[in-house]
């Protein structure tokens, strides 16, 4: 069986990802491995943030990460108001920004996705309560379920002082009500540029809706999204237009 960071060192990496979490899946059908869900990824209400971004146009973008991008980039694709949902890597150097590369953990990138949306239908607040409350668990250190290493880490990267402002009044706001059982690991790291993933990786959900790690890390997160914020979920999510079959 293939580590849990293994997808990341190698030409075959993607596939050897495949094989560790079906193995994993194994241990799914006899609910041995449900029971290493975490309460954020079962999913479960929160309150929204006290202090929002104005309105200051009809498009904007916030870029998000946690954990492996192929979840994230699901959840948001299926939000209403968001216009496009791109995996990529932020935090480090553009000629670092490479799968192979970024699965060292020692470049600074983060597996991110950036969030291109209407404000007038979905609110900067709004994605960030999804982020915390349905894309992962905000409370885990540099990991996410099988994923480990810093280029997994719970980061929001704002793209201007206001994203920023919101962003840690709403992480304060969440700490002081003790919503989670642990602090929020997610930090806040502005002035960072964001750099499109590989096309194999975009729309990765999508196409790819029986991949075992998937099935078991990603599909419950876009039940969870129908479930909390039923107002919010589209049925049918908006895809990158560059993405390709990973077959």
């Amino acid at each position: 069986m293939a580590s849990p960071s293994s997808k990341q060192t190698g030409p075959r990496a993607p596939w050897q990802r495949r094989l560790f979490i079906a193995a994993a899946s194994t241990l799914a059908a006899v609910g041995v491995f449900a029971a290493s869900y975490s309460s954020a990824e079962e999913g479960r209400p929160i309150p929204p943030p006290a202090l929002d971004e104005p309105l200051k146009s009809d498009v904007e973008t916030a870029v998000f990460a946690g954990g492996c991008f192929w979840g994230v980039q699901g959840v948001f694709q299926h939000v209403a108001g968001v216009k496009e949902a791109i995996s990529g890597y932020a935090g480090g150097r553009q000629e670092d920004a490479h799968y192979q590369i970024v699965g060292t953990g020692r470049t600074g990138h983060a597996e991110s996705v950036r969030v291109t949306f209407d404000p007038r239908k979905v609110s900067y607040g709004r994605l960030l309560q999804i982020y915390f409350s349905v894309a992962h668990d905000p409370t885990e250190l540099n990991r996410q379920g099988p994923d480990r290493g810093t280029q997994y880490r719970s980061t929001i990267f704002p793209a201007s002082d206001e994203q920023a402002k919101v962003a840690k009044a709403y992480i304060a706001q969440l700490d002081a009500a003790h919503v989670f059982s642990k602090p929020i690991a997610t930090t806040v790291e502005p002035g960072r540029s964001f750099y499109p993933a590989e096309s194999y990786h975009q729309n990765f959900l999508t196409l790819n809706p029986t991949y075992p790690y998937i099935v078991i890390n990603d599909m419950p997160k876009i039940e969870t999204l129908k479930r909390l914020y039923p107002e919010a979920y589209r049925v049918d999510p908006v895809l990158v237009a560059v993405a390709k079959p990973t077959n």
